[in-house]
């Protein structure tokens, strides 16, 4: 059956409207089950009566909505991945690595390495699970023009060899680890391709086409799941470049907040139906009030502060040196790590 046969089974759901939820990623009972009756009439161009009903009665099909037992949501927390940064000290900060069905918000000021950050993890992330990858794809949110294919094809020629090994095994470009020798040029080069051709990548030319792409990343990571590589990791660099733009001075505040929060919601969305590791990198501004510490800070307000599962600040420090700063997590200790940015990637201290 198809995905608009099973939701036609729905009460008050025909064939226009199962296609229109379809066509907008509401392409599951689950899907819909977690969406608000204002965001199913908009979608569906129905009544918001019936999009409670809609909503209602998928809560029932997918049985969620109840409460559960905490050995439950154990069980459940155990199928949550971890992508490994490929830094020792930083995976440790964050308890073995970026979590999947989870927000982790980087934050810095210019130049801090915010974006190497989201390239290695997009690298990263199509390793093998002994590597610390997730064996799945990636989708790239770009609002500040900062994807650069040819980081991609540094970092993956910077992999250790026994990484690259695997590697060209599980992307299909050798068969056996025998065949897979880390110096060759033209397996290389094959190896980046395949990696570049499984980054999904949309460039977002304002605040509203940014939310519009985290729908359509929902869409695309929904349908990826059965698929060989599906995607675990959705990174957004930067999250809050257009927002901070368009909505200059307090009097825009309120609508910008308002949007941005909606945003947030869409993301993590995606990472809680598909088991994806959700990155946003974010700004800074000054705070002139600060006389002690360091006088930035992310810009956000509580919303952001409040939706990130994980804070994590990028400082500068010697050279091509970076510190690494956890700021906020719900089950890990606040602390520092060091990293080093260079041509390879991100690399120990």
């Amino acid at each position: 059956m198809s995905a608009s046969e099973d939701l036609e089974e729905l009460p008050g759901v025909g064939p226009a409207t199962a296609e229109k939820l379809e066509d907008n990623g509401y392409d599951s009972y689950q899907g819909i089950a977690v969406a608000s009756p204002g965001e199913l009439s908009n979608t569906a161009d129905i009544g918001e009566s019936s999009a409670a009903d809609i909503i209602q009665a998928a809560r029932e099909a997918a049985d969620i909505g109840g409460f559960e037992t905490g050995s439950t949501v154990l069980e459940r927390r155990e199928q949550i991945g971890k992508l490994s940064w490929g830094v020792d000290e930083v995976d440790d900060l964050l308890g073995g690595g970026v979590e999947t069905q989870s927000i982790t918000e980087v934050y810095g000021e210019f130049g801090a390495g915010k974006s190497q950050v989201t390239h290695q993890l997009a690298v990263n992330v199509q390793l093998p699970a002994e590597h610390g990858g997730l064996e799945g794809s990636a989708i790239f949110v770009d609002s500040e023009d900062t994807f650069r294919p040819e980081r991609i094809e540094q970092m993956v020629k910077g992999l250790a060899d026994e990484v690259l090994a695997d590697t060209l095994v599980l992307h299909g470009i050798v068969e056996e680890e025998d065949d897979a020798d880390p110096t060759d040029e033209d397996l290389l080069d094959d190896l980046v391709a395949s990696v570049l051709e499984k980054i999904h990548v949309a460039k977002a030319f304002n605040s509203n086409h940014q939310i519009l792409l985290a729908e359509k990343a929902q869409e695309i990571a929904s349908e990826s799941q059965d698929e060989e590589f599906p995607v675990r990791l959705l990174a957004v660099d930067s999250l809050t470049a257009h927002f901070r733009a368009e909505y200059v001075g307090r009097g825009e505040l309120a609508d910008r907040q308002q949007k941005l929060n909606k945003h947030l919601h869409d993301l993590m969305r995606v990472g809680d139906l598909n088991n994806t590791a959700v990155v946003v990198t974010n700004q800074v501004a000054s705070n002139p009030d600060s006389f002690f510490g360091d006088p930035t800070q992310p810009i956000g307000g509580n919303i952001l502060g409040h939706t990130s599962t994980f804070r994590m600040y990028l400082r500068k420090s010697k050279g091509n040196k970076r510190i690494v700063k956890l700021v906020d997590a719900p089950n890990l200790p606040d602390g520092e790590g060091v990293m080093r940015v260079e041509e390879d990637g991100l690399l120990n201290e």
